[in-house]
């Protein structure tokens, strides 16, 4: 009567459950080991287009244009008008 030892350990999460290979297929990172290159790629990428938004909302502020709701309450960038032109 040989029963077969669970070889997890704890800390090991869903990589210990028997599951199918087709469902290690579907859901890979759940069983890879995070990989610390790629997340700070991810993160420096990530970091890089929100700044790059923020540049672009900057610049487009600065040359005098300002948010305006519309009376359907989308909003659209609008020149500034001195009330003196």
């Amino acid at each position: 009567m040989s029963e077969k030892q669970n070889s997890s350990t704890p800390g090991d999460g869903i990589r210990s459950l028997k599951t199918s290979s087709v469902f290690r297929v579907v859901n890979f990172e759940l069983y890879t080991k995070p990989n610390i290159v790629i997340m700070g790629l991810g993160l420096t990428a990530l970091t890089g287009c929100i700044g790059y938004i923020a540049y672009m909302r900057y610049k487009y502020e600065s040359l005098g244009y300002y948010g305006a709701v519309q009376v359907d309450g989308s909003e659209q960038f609008v020149k500034k008008k001195s009330k003196w032109d």
